[in-house]
């Protein structure tokens, strides 16, 4: 591994100018290295992170993308990593042609890591030097250990999509003290989310009577506001100082949790394993926006090689490569899901719909299709609309506010449903729906969204007991046993999970295979427990 040469440096410098012209921003200061196709295949499974804390897992990881190299050789273009400076990696065999489109993505890329407030967090943090810091604590705890450490690590890393990603978030993008006092925080943050646990209806209705305050009361809006709180929840008052008193800082995440209040993990002889612990838990936060973000990331990245390398002067006699090449990585699938290509389109039809002023509500009110497709207001807002989306957005939102019916049939996409052809026996796709809002939801089920689970602090005296927010999805059956023997291990005694299962009805054979409905699903209570290493389940 090596650094890119002068010759093509001076190439991504005139990215960079290019770029910012067109309106991207990110830092000058970038590091691009020189590697082989299989060079990339071993950043990949370490997250993109050449000095990660080493893992059993990631070796396997290695071992298994070689494998598949070897049976299907692939070209993988370029990874970039989100740090300061950002690292970009690059094939070794790539012409100056290519590197111009590649580069571009990768600018984009970075446009999107440091604008994005989903990553608010990163931007001021060294995750190179930070991890290669944790990489050498790992290494020492080893030599001191031994194997306990992966147990550790391994325990950690079953829980670790329970890291408070949005509360960390949360603190980042809190508003002046003198705008937002810490009652006005606790009370929407905590007391209403966690304490009372209110629908998300309730939630939005009291922001709403809080918004109102403030514009018809001014400097007493506050006081207004919580006067009707007060008479709600006469405890309130007493739960707010109470979390004020020294050493309580909000909601802790399940990792938090266990480092703060484990029996075990807090005896002097394993006080180490809580350093290992929280090297798992921060780089799990690092990470989270990369996950939540993948179509729109990826689709912004799109946008702008293709957006700029078309207008570039070096495109010139490379216009069927480039088109190949392009078509390869943004080509729309008519069954299945590539990120790149939806995100990408995404973004041009949002930028479309501003440009038109379609995305206002006098057009929304519109009923006509003839009139709807010739509507035009002329407003030719859609590059800086798309910047304010690239902002503000996570993937949730992104395909929530944007994929609409106009955009589902302008691509012909649709919702694929898979039956049994009797006269085959084979199983054959067939189109289900061209719904928007099926479609949409189709796309939102392929999201990352890990449970909530939170302590239930008030049976302590039954060990570690947890509670799964039903949010009409079970947990996977095959990792409940192994995550809670980590848990056992790091809490030091029994464990106990409250959770809601399906209760499946009895359905005839003949109705799979004719591809009928499932019933509707009905769902009982069940509370897990492990102790002693045996997994034990009870119905309620």
């Amino acid at each position: 591994m090596q650094l890119i040469d002068q010759h093509t440096k001076q190439i991504m410098e005139g990215c960079k100018e290019r770029a910012r012209a067109a309106g991207l921003r990110f830092q000058d200061e970038s590091l691009e290295y020189i590697v082989t196709n299989r060079d990339l295949l071993e950043l990949s499974p370490k997250v993109m992170i050449p000095t990660l804390y080493d893992y059993w897992v990631n070796d396997v990881e290695v071992l298994k993308e070689k494998g598949k190299y070897e049976l299907y050789p692939g070209n993988p273009y370029e990874t970039v990593i989100n740090t300061r400076p950002a690292i970009s990696f690059y094939n070794d065999n790539n012409p100056d042609w290519l590197n111009v489109m590649i580069f571009y993505h990768v600018l984009a890329h970075i446009d999107f890591f440091q604008n994005n407030h989903n990553y608010r967090h990163t931007w001021d943090f060294d995750l190179a030097g930070e991890a290669l810091t944790d990489k050498r604590l790992i290494a020492r705890l080893r030599a001191e250990h031994g194997r306990w450490v992966d147990y550790v690590i391994e325990f950690a890393r079953g829980i670790d999509n329970q890291v408070g990603y949005f509360q960390e978030l949360s603190q980042l993008h809190r508003q002046p003290a003198d705008t937002m006092s810490r009652r006005l925080n606790y009370y929407f943050d905590v007391f209403i989310q966690s304490v009372k646990q209110v629908k998300i209806s309730d939630f939005i209705k009291e922001i709403d009577r809080f918004n109102e305050c403030m514009q018809n009361f001014g400097k007493l809006g506050e006081n207004t506001f919580f006067a009707e709180v007060t008479r709600k929840y006469p405890e309130f008052d007493a739960v707010f100082a109470k979390s004020q008193s020294p050493g309580q800082r909000g909601r802790l995440d399940l990792l938090q949790y266990l480092m703060e209040h484990s029996p075990f993990l807090n005896r002097d002889e394993n006080k180490w394993m809580k350093s290992v612990v929280e090297v798992v838990r921060k780089t799990s936060i690092y990470f989270q926006p990369q996950i939540r973000t993948k179509i729109m990331n990826e689709g912004w990245a799109s946008y702008w090689h293709e957006t700029l390398f078309l207008k570039d002067e070096r495109i010139r006699g490379h216009e069927v490569e480039f088109a190949r090449v392009h078509a390869g990585v943004t080509s729309m699938p008519r069954v299945g899901l590539n990120p790149y290509a939806l995100g990408m389109r995404l973004f041009q039809f949002i930028e479309e719909q501003a440009d038109k002023g379609k995305l206002a509500y006098d057009y929304q009110r519109i009923l006509d299709a003839e009139t709807r497709k010739r509507f035009d207001a002329g407003t030719a807002t859609g590059r800086d609309f798309i910047f304010s989306v690239r902002e503000n957005c996570a993937d949730f939102l992104f395909l929530t506010n944007y994929v609409d019916q106009e955009f589902v049939d302008r691509h012909r996409l649709f919702v694929a449903g898979k039956r049994l052809n009797k006269v085959k026996m084979t199983w054959e796709y067939y189109v289900k729906s061209r719904s928007a809002q099926q479609y949409r939801q189709m796309l939102l089920d392929t999201l990352y969204h890990p449970p909530c689970i939170t302590v239930d602090e008030t049976k302590k005296n039954e060990g570690l007991f947890l509670d799964h927010h039903h949010e009409g999805q079970p947990l996977v059956q095959e990792f409940i046993a192994n995550t809670m023997m980590g848990l056992e291990f790091l809490w030091g005694g029994p464990v106990k999970l409250r959770t809601n299962e399906v209760v499946t009805a009895p359905q005839l054979a003949e109705d799979v295979w004719a591809g009928m409905e499932e019933p509707e699903a009905t769902w009982h209570t069940v509370i897990y427990t492990m102790k002693d290493r045996q997994l034990t389940k009870t119905v309620l």
